[in-house]
């Protein structure tokens, strides 16, 4: 396959349509407003006025939109992408939605002769930009075999999770792991604060210890800075843990921690903070 098209060109996306271009695809993409993608226009990918449009030419088709309902709404509907995809078609939805939503796309494009994966990504902006990011793949492994080569452009640890819907469920392991190790980051620096260290020192201490990880490395470098521009939003950690939270209970689970993060962070949108970085959590605590 070498003619993609490219559904939600943002902050993740715009990074990942140029390594895709850059390993050799073709690339269409869509954007309700042509001028915020004028950028890739001008670097070789090819604009679409209409999923219609983008659906008819593509070969495979990534999705990389905000929220459960926007994923709806590119895929379901007249005109859409799975009315307008043709039959053969790869779909590859790397949002971050809901497993029952994955699901409910692969059978429905099943029905259509199409070959869904859901592969939600993780890694960031950063990851996005290096080519770097993980990817968590459900559906069918033959077709997860045949988009290796689209997934290589974009990511370097990538896995197969198993059926429709497990790469939703992965992606939701990896968001309880950030939501707790972000609240440590938080409660650490205001420890150290309130017992008069240099959060400087501490920071230049632990990040390299046992305490390290890609959060502690990235975000909590940003928040000794005030730096809250956004690698990845607020807004959309929100929902990310929100579909966990949702997930847990429908299992029987009582997660304290994911709980707990998850209404520290939607005070902070209830302030307006939403377009800010995740490392904001650190507002809470002053």
């Amino acid at each position: 396959m070498k003619t993609i098209g490219f559904v939600g060109v943002g902050i993740m996306g715009k990074p990942m349509v140029r390594n895709l271009m850059k390993a050799g695809f073709s690339l269409l993409v869509y954007a309700r407003d042509k001028s915020k993608v004028e950028d890739v226009i001008a670097e070789g990918a090819v604009f679409c006025a209409t999923l219609k449009e983008i659906a008819e030419q593509s070969e495979a088709l990534i999705t990389m939109v905000g929220f459960p309902k926007d994923v709806e709404e590119v895929y379901f509907g007249e005109g859409k992408l799975l009315e307008s995809a043709k039959e053969g078609t790869y779909l590859i939805d790397m949002t971050t939605t809901s497993p029952s939503l994955a699901v409910r796309i692969f059978e429905e494009g099943k029905k259509r002769g199409l070959h869904v994966l859901d592969a939600p990504v993780t890694g960031g902006d950063i990851g996005a930009v290096k080519g770097t990011l993980s990817i968590l793949c459900g559906g069918e492994k033959e077709d997860f075999e045949a988009c290796k080569e689209v997934f290589e452009a974009v990511g370097n640890n990538i896995n197969h999770m198993g059926e429709a819907g497990c790469g939703q469920h992965a992606k939701m392991a990896n968001q309880i792991v950030i939501a707790g190790t972000m609240s440590g980051i938080c409660e650490a620096f205001t420890y150290a604060k309130k017992a008069g260290l240099n959060l400087q020192t501490v920071f230049d201490a632990i990040s390299t210890g046992a305490a390290s990880s890609a959060q502690m490395s990235t975000n909590g470098a940003k928040m000794l800075k005030g730096d809250f521009a956004p690698g990845f939003k607020l807004t959309h950690f929100v929902k990310d843990m929100g579909i966990a939270a949702e997930e847990a209970e429908k299992a029987g689970l009582d997660l304290e921690i994911l709980k707990e993060t998850l209404a520290h962070y939607r005070t902070l949108e209830e302030k307006g903070m939403g377009e800010d970085g995740t490392q904001a959590l650190i507002r809470f605590y002053e």
